[in-house]
């Protein structure tokens, strides 16, 4: 698909002084998510001290400088960041389709990073090997994704955009094997475990764990739905620590046991 071409795609990951530079401008469209640390971006001679969360989006032609030092005061230096470039008549429309800052704060998640991770996979292909139409629909996907977060998080103020990430960690961990903890969820958000549990609540009206029950029964609902497997297999799969927790939280919610409801579907 010659209308969206994916160049070049990675993962940076600093420990040491790195600069880049051009001074004639970027030949093609460039992304650079800060996803770890910080670094200091000159557009067209203006600073931007990028943090985690931070996009930028260059266009063709776009003067653009790129310094990774450590932070005065901190001798350690850490700064990690995916980026990639494109081109192509797809990417040009889709530039057009709204203002673009250079730099926009956004709130990444795992599935923005997975499918960044993708591009990058599908990009290490050898050349008989790679899927050209693939890549293109990903990046496709990667540039309606970007958009979306960049949406969201311009509507929000501080408070909401925290409390954004702290929901976006209990829909991304909530159903998988290890169990969640609120300490980790905190943590993730830069917040204390007391302030996070404030915080939620007073943006959602619920907790966190009944937050995450509810992403966990969502999923067992279509796993009951649309699979064979048992229910104790529904549960652990879930999120569920075990099959009594899930089948209390399950009656609590529905009125029914988790049988009963599974029956009453199928007639």
């Amino acid at each position: 698909m010659k209308d969206t071409v994916l160049l070049h795609c990675g993962f940076s990951c600093h420990s040491e002084p790195y600069h880049s530079s051009y001074r004639n401008g970027v030949d093609s469209y460039l992304f650079r998510l800060q996803t770890e640390g910080s670094s200091t971006a000159y557009y067209y001679d203006e600073k931007q001290h990028l943090q985690a969360g931070d996009l930028l989006l260059l266009k063709p032609g776009d003067i653009y400088t790129l310094e990774v030092t450590a932070a005065e005061g901190n001798p350690r230096l850490s700064s990690s960041d995916y980026y990639l470039f494109c081109e192509g008549e797809w990417i040009d429309s889709w530039w057009r389709r709204s203002k673009r800052p250079a730099v926009s704060r956004i709130d990444f998640d795992d599935k923005l990073l997975g499918l960044w991770r993708s591009l990058i996979l599908e990009k290490r292909r050898g050349p008989d090997e790679q899927n050209v139409e693939l890549a293109a629909y990903m990046l496709r996907s990667l540039c309606l994704y970007l958009d979306r977060s960049v949406t969201e998080t311009q509507l929000m103020d501080r408070t909401a955009f925290i409390a954004l990430r702290l929901k976006r960690y209990i829909e991304e961990h909530a159903t998988a094997s290890a169990p969640l903890r609120i300490e980790e969820a905190a943590r993730h958000a830069g917040l204390s475990v007391s302030r996070a549990v404030h915080l939620f609540k007073q943006c959602y009206n619920q907790t966190m764990v009944q937050y995450a029950n509810e992403v966990r029964l969502n999923t067992a609902l279509e796993r009951m739905k649309y699979s064979n497997m048992k229910l104790e297999q529904v549960a652990e799969t879930s999120g569920f620590a075990s099959y009594s927790y899930f089948h209390r939280v399950f009656r609590s919610r529905f009125g029914v046991s988790p049988a009963k409801y599974r029956s009453s579907e199928r007639l």
